[in-house]
């Protein structure tokens, strides 16, 4: 679906991306981690066509980006941060709006049912919440049925509620065989949603894994325990992998004797500071 090769991108002869290579396959949810500034959005825009003054190749659904014409959106969908509404108009006076640029276009009331925006659907959007907004926003980018989507921030300013319901909604969108990609420095989000994520930092790819991959290559998972003994509450840890070869261990659950146990392993945050020496938020 996606091939990138050597890109490079300069603002006034600076650089900014430098070298960049990686590919995404078909119904793939890809993320860029990474904190602000990193290149993230910048990436995503020449991705989705805004910019094509790179060098390199960027393929997207067998089109070199630079080269594309306007058939090239038929099959993308983009979600930016900041959504970009008429204020002016209703729900879904935007939604039929935005749906008549395209060739297909999905059922504007269902999608408003799936973020719950129907019983506000002929409210203005400039009477809308932020998080109504921005879900708004999100299904504008499904009207016409994209085979691929850019999603920047999805889930930002929305309480938890509404992300989990946004969240729900790209996990179908993948199932449905669509390929995503994910912008975000919200390391919770990336490592429940993504199939692979890749860090970005100062315009660099520093790493590409799945997010367990690169969870296990940094830190093996451990089993901490409690239990009685001599009177006192003592504590030992043990590599998940190795509890079978801990006698006390085996010991303690034959006798009944444990007070608890835990496991814990790195999360992504801790292994992209460890990778980067920078932090997501």
């Amino acid at each position: 679906m996606i091939s990138v090769k050597n890109l490079k991108f300069s603002y006034t002869n600076r650089p900014f991306i430098e070298g960049m290579s990686f590919e995404v396959g078909d119904g793939e949810i890809f993320g860029f981690l990474g904190p602000s500034g990193a290149g993230k959005s910048t990436l995503q825009k020449i991705l989705t066509g805004l910019l094509t003054d790179y060098r390199g190749s960027v393929i997207v659904n067998g089109v070199e980006v630079k080269n594309r014409d306007g058939s090239f959106y038929e099959n993308i969908g983009v979600d930016f941060e900041f959504p970009s509404l008429y204020e002016k108009l209703t729900a879904r006076e935007n939604l039929r709006f935005f749906a008549s640029l395209y060739k297909r276009s999905l059922d504007a009331d269902e999608l408003l049912k799936s973020v719950g925006l129907l019983n506000d659907a002929d409210k203005r959007v400039s009477d809308f919440s932020k998080g109504m907004k921005s879900r708004l926003n999100f299904i504008k980018a499904l009207i016409h049925d994209p085979k691929l989507l850019f999603l920047d921030e999805p889930t930002s300013g929305l309480d938890p509620s509404n992300a989990r319901q946004m969240k729900d909604i790209i996990l179908r969108q993948k199932a449905m065989g669509k390929t995503i990609l994910l912008t975000t420095h919200n390391m919770y989000d990336a490592t429940e949603l993504c199939d692979r994520v890749a860090f970005i930092v100062d315009g660099s790819l520093r790493a590409l894994d799945t997010p367990r991959g690169l969870i296990m290559a940094k830190g093996a998972s451990m089993i901490r325990y409690t239990y009685f003994q001599d009177g006192k509450e003592r504590q030992r840890e043990v590599e998940l992998s190795r509890t079978g070869e801990d006698e006390l261990l085996q010991r303690l659950l034959k006798e009944n004797r444990l007070l608890s146990i835990h496991s814990s392993e790195p999360t992504l945050n801790d292994v992209f500071v460890e990778i980067t020496g920078r932090r997501l938020q």
